[in-house]
């Protein structure tokens, strides 16, 4: 069999049903053994960035691993922005490179490059990936592909690259005398001991609260994180990662928390006794720049898959390495539930939520507010679809006002955040979700960046939906220079600039529209969401639209901007506030 078939092959069996790739001369040959396959899917992308974001978008919808194909030298280049994207937010892709012939290429010779295109991506990406690999014995090719599709899903999940020079690609092997991965036998096991203390902890904590992460949907464990919400009567907050983690309209649901949360989340983990962190990082943009500050009044259990993300941030007074789901099936077994002695806590979330959550009103003829659109937005998509959020502005309203309701999943980046990620991570997950509809969040500045990508979505007609807010300039970062730098918009506003988007989107005959008033969105959104056609609707915003409330640099998690006086912020503060507020 020649190797390059044998690769399909291998993919077909692991239920991959489609290769995001842009072609290229030195992976003709497993393209050549894509041709005519009917249980896979060869899905021809318009840049290698856009093919490694829809592999990203298809993992993260289907559960299952994400590949791209991408010829050598700069297609292989182009690839690892979505690499990066894929390993720092723990998504398993495999990631597939034609190379030049191996007696082509350099290996120790103190030359540039001999090969045409001729770029070393092993050694490049080794940093981004969990494992990178050249292959140069054929006969080791089932090896490589077990142990990517081991280490792609096995614990922290990521992405595995592998580099196939084209003499490889054409090799004939036999499948019956290739050498197997022998997968690991040891599993991380649960550790009883650490799950009595946290029993205890909980049942002793009088104001606790689950802040519920990333990890969670990467372990599959929401069913086990609504079954221990519901047993122990304990709110939620959730990071960005981890918005979708649980329903918004389930009565402990209280927000996002960080620099762009929601304020009632914030201060309902500044005041908590306990804080349960279920697969998070504690990033900056959940602590604040001052992490000393963080939950200040609180004992903290942190879970987590990855024994580095321990104690590294935040320190934690009970670290516990373990998958997630494990640890909340475990966990489960216990009666950790008082909710008559939590009551009064919950009164106070509940407060929080009534004082704190943005009002939502319509207010007829007047220019549109992106958190009146995406509360819109949340009751006019199916109760199954998905919503892909891109960089920027865009991705901060939409996390502080969409209502993540039924079985809909919100799709977006947090480590890497690439701007222009959205739309073909909208189109992986149309691949992985057939006859969903799929709703793409972008603004007018990411939108740009694989705005090719269009093409992608006529040719095969996907039932994808654009809503671009259009505020006419790179919005967070002149947020920024108005707050820090007395409104010197240099590359924000002064040089940007952006073409018509309705005759753009028409050149690629996708139905386009564009609203400028409030009393607009209700009728946009219902014409939008009418067919499984591929679908644009522009949205005219002010380009003054900040993103509120928000942490400003030195603050705690609780003092977002616009402040609140002294007075109420400590009438709404039980741990002790930190008033100075000096900010540099």
């Amino acid at each position: 069999m020649k190797l390059s078939d044998y690769v399909i092959k291998f993919i077909i069996g692991e239920k991959i049903k489609c290769i995001f790739e842009v072609c290229g001369g030195s992976i003709a040959h497993l393209l050549n053994s894509l041709y005519g396959k009917n249980k896979i899917a060869d899905i021809s992308m318009h840049h290698e960035q856009a093919a490694a974001f829809a592999a990203e978008g298809y993992s993260r919808a289907s559960g299952n691993i994400g590949v791209a194909l991408a010829t050598s030298g700069p297609g292989a280049t182009n690839l690892i922005t979505g690499i990066g994207s894929a390993y720092f937010d723990n998504i398993p892709c495999i990631f597939i490179t034609g190379q030049v012939n191996t007696y082509e290429f350099k290996f120790n010779k103190p030359v540039r490059q001999v090969g045409f295109q001729e770029t070393d991506i092993v050694k490049i990406i080794r940093p981004l990936v969990k494992e990178a690999i050249l292959v140069k014995d054929p006969d080791k090719i089932r090896y490589y592909l077990e142990k990517a599709v081991f280490l792609a899903k096995s614990g922290r999940p990521g992405p595995v690259l592998l580099d196939i020079p084209m003499n490889i690609q054409r090799a004939d092997i036999n499948p019956s005398r290739l050498k197997r991965y022998q997968l690991p036998k040891k599993r991380l096991a649960i550790n009883k001991s650490l799950i009595k203390k946290a029993v205890n902890l909980l049942s002793n904590s009088s104001r606790p609260i689950i802040l519920s992460g990333g990890g969670v949907r990467l372990a599959n464990a929401g069913k086990e994180l609504l079954r221990f919400i519901q047993k122990s009567g304990i709110p939620v907050v959730t990071s960005l990662m981890g918005l979708d983690s649980v329903a918004h309209d389930n009565d402990y649901f209280t927000g996002m928390i960080g620099t762009y949360g929601n304020r009632q989340a914030n201060l309902a983990i500044a005041n908590a006794d306990l804080v349960l962190a279920l697969g998070t990082r504690f990033d900056t943009r959940q602590t604040g720049t001052r992490p000393e500050t963080f939950a200040r009044g609180s004992k903290i259990i942190h879970v987590d898959i990855d024994p580095h993300e321990l104690n590294n941030k935040v320190k934690a007074d009970l670290i516990i390495n373990s998958d997630l789901k494990d640890f909340l099936k475990e966990i489960n077994r216990y009666n950790i539930g008082n909710k008559p002695r939590l009551s009064l806590w919950k009164k106070q979330v509940n407060l929080y939520k009534k004082r704190f959550s943005r009002p939502i009103s319509a207010v007829q003829g007047i220019s549109i507010e992106p958190h009146l659109l995406m509360h819109m937005l949340s009751t006019a998509v199916p109760a199954d679809a998905i919503i892909c959020i891109d960089i920027g502005q865009n991705q901060m309203w939409a996390a502080q006002s969409l209502k993540i309701r039924g079985t809909q999943r919100l799709l977006t980046q947090g480590g890497m955040a690439a701007m222009g990620s959205a739309l073909s991570m909208g189109i992986g997950a149309a691949f992985a979700q057939p006859g969903k509809t799929i709703v793409v969040v972008t603004g007018d500045g990411g939108f740009q960046l694989n705005i090719q990508e269009l093409e992608t979505l006529y040719h095969y007609q996907l039932p994808v939906k654009i809503v671009l807010l259009n505020n006419h300039c790179y919005g967070m970062v002149r947020q920024f220079q108005e707050q820090y730098f007395s409104k010197r918009y240099q590359a924000t506003v002064i040089g940007y600039s952006s073409p018509d988007f309705q005759d753009v989107v028409k050149a690629y005959k996708i139905k386009s529209n564009k609203i400028k008033l409030n009393n607009e969105i209700k009728g946009a959104l219902k014409r939008l969401l009418r067919d499984a056609k591929p679908g644009f609707l522009e949205v005219d915003i002010s380009k003054a639209s900040l993103v509120t409330p928000k942490l400003a640099v030195n603050r705690p998690l609780e003092d977002q901007e616009p402040y609140l006086s002294e007075k109420e912020l400590a009438k709404n503060m039980i741990v002790p506030p930190l008033l100075k507020r000096e900010v540099g």
